[in-house]
């Protein structure tokens, strides 16, 4: 997507504990504060647990990573994650002025701005996840197959597929020159965007999408076979059992799966039901869909990478902008867990330009970081999520996640998770450690409505469409993480109060 393609097409142009405190289902819940107490045992059966969550964020397409503000939020978005992977639209696109051809139609190759981007990159310590795409204009089949997208990315097949090969193996070729394969063998190529909607003006979509893939795939294996290339990068969890299952037909290479969905997505579209799936569910339950097909299909240990995600592909100031988005995301993580390589936020900022030029800080964009690199609540909800361990241990709750790190210390963090059109209520939970513990006291920090967002400066300023120097400094200010407070385990036992839609991280050390 990028944000899934207007409107799915019509709009988007210690011990660490986790603990899920899941929704009343109720509106406007009214009555005593409801509580819970969660069991917490560090003799528990355990896993590994990676953190998929954080190793790949997406972004705005890629001549917006020459911009100072970009590589100002990846750095700060690295400082808190330590990501590794970055993904994003239109490496092929006119701007980036990688393809021409002179007056014969031979092809012309011009790396410049290729270098910059993927320089700026490396020197941050990110590694590209290439997305290939768009076509060039020279290249298109159709010069007026543009996409509605604001930088009017062209979508059309190419219109010699042997240039299209030539044009992805001279790429890699390029860029194995320029890093050496020791490190390109690290990155990945996905071949496309959703190509399943009108990213793709192929026709029919699905078989001229394997034309499109087979020739990059090949072409890409022949620069180096240590290279890993991968699709079909779909919208709405499509395709992947028939894209396997093509692959193995043809003998065409792949060496991982992807596709993309959200949390706004409809049944009928990831589906093909009419159910009313919650955005709290919609994610995993399309994730566990995907795994199982990989599970069944002739390619049964391919990497499933979820190359895009997001609570919602639209605009939606309720949803992405605030506190919900803490709650929202540790779910998610509770429940696709163990059944993903790598997930994607979709993006780390809003340096972003798919519906145009942003007008205001905060209109419902995707990015962890708003425009002038103010945090959102999301920001400090993310950094906090990776405090969490590396070993994930049973806690008997499908409201919490339970974790230990390298040094045997543990962390909790608990949530109160109510959807943005509910009033919500606030939730007393109780952590009651099983077992002698020699520790007196947890370390607690909580993002909310009013703690870790920098939404309750923004209103009392009047909403400010252009905020002053002064006024970003200060909303920059009120977004800062909340300091960790000091708070008593009394006879083996943590009690603390979140407010609807908070997430609250509680570490206690060994």
């Amino acid at each position: 997507m990028g944000c899934a393609s207007l409107c799915r097409t019509a709009f988007r142009v210690a011990l660490v504990i986790l603990v899920v405190v899941p929704p009343t289902n109720m509106l406007g819940a009214q009555g005593p504060t409801p509580a819970q107490t969660i069991e917490i045992d560090d003799t528990a059966s355990s896993h590994p647990f990676p953190h998929f969550w954080e190793k790949l964020f997406g972004s705005g397409r890629a001549i917006l990573s020459l911009r100072e503000s970009y590589r100002n939020d990846l750095r700060e978005t690295k400082r808190i994650t330590g990501f590794a992977y970055v993904r994003f639209h239109a490496i092929f696109h006119d701007e980036v002025s990688l393809y021409d051809e002179d007056k014969d139609g031979k092809p012309v190759y011009n790396f410049s701005y290729i270098d910059q981007i993927y320089d700026g990159l490396l020197e941050n310590q990110v590694r590209p996840f290439v997305e290939l795409s768009f076509t060039p204009k020279k290249l298109s089949s159709d010069p007026n197959a543009l996409h509605p997208f604001w930088y009017k990315q062209n979508v059309a097949p190419p219109k010699d597929w042997d240039k299209w090969e030539q044009l992805v193996e001279n790429f890699a070729r390029h860029l194995v020159e320029r890093y050496g394969i020791d490190e390109v063998s690290q990155w990945y190529f996905e071949v496309w965007n959703e190509p399943n909607i009108d990213f793709w003006a192929g026709n029919p979509k699905e078989p001229t999408y394997y034309e499109l893939y087979d020739r990059a795939a090949r072409a890409i294996k022949r620069v180096s076979p240590r290279l890993r290339v991968g699709g079909p990068a779909t919208a709405q969890a499509a395709w992947v059992d028939r894209f396997l299952a093509h692959c193995k037909e043809k003998s065409v290479p792949v060496d991982f799966a992807s596709t993309h969905v959200y949390g706004n997505d409809r049944a009928e579209d990831v589906f093909g039901t009419h159910e009313r799936i919650s955005r709290n569910q919609m994610v995993c339950r399309a994730v566990k869909k995907v795994h199982d097909q990989i599970g069944a299909s002739p390619y049964p240990g391919v990497p499933l990478i979820w190359s895009e995600f997001n609570a919602s592909y639209m605009n939606e100031p309720a949803v992405t902008d605030t506190a919900f988005m803490g709650p929202w995301i540790a779910d998610t993580i509770r429940q696709c867990d163990g059944l993903v390589q790598m997930m994607s936020y979709w993006t780390f900022s809003d340096v972003f330009e798919e519906q145009g030029v942003v007008k205001t800080p905060f209109y419902g964009g995707f990015g962890l970081l708003a425009e002038r690199s103010i945090p959102k609540a999301a920001f400090n909800d993310f950094a906090l999520l990776h405090r969490l361990g590396e070993t994930r241990l049973d806690a008997g709750s499908d409201s919490a996640l339970v974790t230990r790190r390298k040094d045997g210390s543990l962390a909790i963090a608990v949530w109160n998770l109510f959807l943005p059109e509910e009033t919500g209520s606030p939730k007393t939970i109780t952590l009651h450690f099983k077992g002698p513990s020699g520790q007196q006291s947890a370390r607690v920090t909580i993002v909310d409505k009013e703690h870790g967002s920098p939404l309750p400066a923004w209103n009392r300023m009047g909403r400010p469409e252009y905020p002053t120097i002064a006024q970003i400094e200060e909303l920059r200010k009120a977004a800062a993480l909340p300091a960790a407070q000091s708070q008593a385990i009394s006879k083996g036992s943590l009690t603390l109060t979140l407010q609807p839609q908070a997430l609250a991280l509680i570490e206690i050390g060994r």
